[in-house]
């Protein structure tokens, strides 16, 4: 009941920044978004059609594709965003906030960011095109982030045709913010990040990383080598560890102590759960 309670108040949080950023900045200054939104947008511009008819038409295939392709509950979640959100474009009224086209984009793309984000905690959206992209990369060789990308590149071309070159690049500056902003909501300030080091100073590195730091540490078994020495380390080990960004200095400092000529690999990951990973603030 807890976690639902959490979801709802999310989605409501998300509704109202969303139109927030449609209504105070984006719709009085002819600006769009990518995505389904910005789709929404781009028709309300070429058609008589209200946005909040276009919002609800253009995300109602990605609703039925959402509870084909993921769950129920998620497109129910999603049905009630959405309507929310075509609701409040609706009803209330915003005043225009600023006339400058660059806090526009800017201040726009966050708000509407802000409130893709918080639905995405929620477990719903407010923009169906990442749920056509899941779909779409399970039967092509496309990447979610290739569909997103191309989708985006298309909207933008039509739109530079139909609107117009400048308004069609402050719109691509108001998708940079909005897709900034959504990943710092979804991942936080913690993004976390997989670290693997290789060194002879393993055992040391090990104690370090578990006593000093505080956090959890595998030992992977591995072979390894290069040129003629190839065949020199049959039996070396891999440290691996999850540490957000924040901690990730400090460890290499503590590292290079130890052995300065340890080989550290660093790459992000989207989530972690379980084990001494510490929680998101907004779970």
């Amino acid at each position: 009941m807890w976690r639902q309670i959490k979801d709802g108040l999310f989605i409501a949080i998300g509704v109202v920044m969303a139109s927030i950023g449609l209504k105070g900045f984006l719709l009085p200054n002819g600006f769009f978004d990518g995505g389904a939104m910005g789709m929404s947008l781009l028709l309300e511009m070429l058609t008589p059609i209200n946005l909040s008819v276009l919002i609800i038409l253009v995300n109602l295939p990605f609703i039925f594709l959402g509870a084909r392709q993921v769950s129920l509950q998620f497109a129910l979640k999603s049905a009630i965003a959405i309507f929310g959100l075509a609701f409040l474009v609706h009803f209330i009224e915003v005043p225009a906030i600023t006339a400058d086209k660059l806090l526009i984009a800017v201040f726009g793309g966050f708000f509407l960011g802000s409130g893709i984000g918080f639905a995405i905690r929620g477990g719903a959206v407010i923009d169906g095109t990442e749920v056509l992209a899941i779909s779409v990369s399970r039967k092509s060789s496309l990447t979610v982030g290739d569909f997103i990308t191309v989708f985006n590149v298309c909207l933008f071309i039509v739109a530079a045709i139909f609107v117009g070159i400048e308004t069609a690049m402050y719109s691509m500056l108001t998708y940079f913010s909005a897709s900034k902003t959504v990943d710092f909501i979804i991942n936080g300030v913690e993004e976390y990040l997989g670290v693997m080091i290789m060194s002879p100073q393993n055992e040391d590195i090990k104690q370090m990383i578990s006593y000093d730091l505080g956090r959890g540490v595998t030992v992977l078994k591995s072979d390894g080598g290069y040129g003629n020495k190839a065949n020199e380390m049959p039996d070396r080990k891999v440290l691996f560890c999850v540490i957000t960004r924040l901690e990730v200095t400090k460890m290499l400092v503590e590292i290079n102590k130890i052995d300065p000529k340890a080989f550290v690999i660093q790459y992000p990951i989207k989530d972690t759960k379980g084990g001494m990973i510490k929680k998101r603030p907004l779970h």
